[in-house]
């Protein structure tokens, strides 16, 4: 029986892992590569949540289906931003603190507005896998969780095949390394970051979908990943998308575990307690320069 629930436990935390690992990439991708600490990517996630129940609402598309479609909203969304973030305080030597404070003033505008339009009642989506679960032997996978945990990898692979095989994802490796080693090639650095940003934010849309069809959400969801996405993107080592992806893997796991074996409070204590004792023996983070 013990041994059941290990094996069930494990596998709720890879699932869930594949959530987290969806919910940090822009993190990885806006933090760690362009050194932006955008401390509302949670409520945009929140925001993509809501955009996903309206139609699904409406038209009764599956949430990840208008997560899809809603890419480009997000992306220029992204654009608009990351144009006011540099204009304001990056273009003034000021991106430190007070470009903190924008995200922040951010994160409390998207959540106010969210407030003032749906209320804070918990909102759910209706599709045909939300409630049923695959079962191989003695091992069980809840649909709600395996199918954006699937996706969520797949999302993953092509954020890392972006990065690694063109010539906009290499700059974008390039520009949080060496900004005027780009300049000399005849690359605007700013260009970079403001597409690198706005792809950041469109994981945004896919992480939402994922959100809703996971738990129920209400506006202030958001803030309980705060902590947890610049954990996990720092545990995997800062601009690196496979070490995000197993750090999230890795703190999904031992949350499940924790969860299973000695009740949820202990959860977040121990995936912490990880975190620090990691950056403790690796401080650059598991696959950290």
């Amino acid at each position: 029986m013990q041994f059941d629930l290990l094996i069930n436990a494990i596998i709720a935390g890879l699932m869930l892992g594949g959530f987290y690992a969806a919910v940090t990439a822009g993190i990885s991708i806006s933090f760690g590569m362009l050194d932006i600490v955008n401390i509302a990517h949670p409520g945009f996630i929140v925001l993509g949540s809501y955009i996903a129940y309206i139609v699904n609402a409406q038209f009764g598309i599956d949430p990840i289906v208008i997560a899809i479609l809603a890419l480009p909203v997000f992306f220029a969304l992204g654009t608009g931003i990351y144009g006011i973030y540099f204009h304001s305080f990056e273009k003034h030597g000021q991106d430190a603190l007070r470009g903190l404070a924008f995200f922040f003033g951010l994160l409390f505008v998207t959540e106010v507005l969210l407030i003032l339009v749906f209320g804070v009642d918990y909102r759910t989506v209706s599709t045909a896998y939300v409630g049923g679960s695959l079962k191989i032997g003695v091992m069980e996978f809840p649909l709600r969780m395996l199918v954006p945990a699937l996706v969520s990898f797949a999302m993953f692979a092509a954020l890392q095949l972006y990065m690694s095989r063109t010539f906009i994802g290499r700059a974008v490796m390039a520009v949080s390394q060496d900004p005027q080693a780009l300049e000399l090639m005849a690359v605007d650095p700013t260009r970079i970051k403001r597409i690198a940003f706005s792809i950041s934010m469109a994981t945004c849309a896919m992480a939402g979908a994922f959100l809703i069809v996971i738990q129920p959400v209400l506006p202030s969801s958001g803030r309980e990943y705060i902590g947890r996405v610049f954990a996990i993107c720092v545990l995997g080592g800062l601009g690196s998308l496979p070490g995000t992806l197993i750090a999230a893997l890795l703190i999904g796991v031992i949350e499940s575990i924790a969860t299973t074996f000695y009740g949820p409070s202990w959860a977040p204590a121990v995936s912490f307690g990880l975190l620090l004792l990691t950056l403790a023996v690796r401080p650059s983070g598991l696959l950290g320069r």
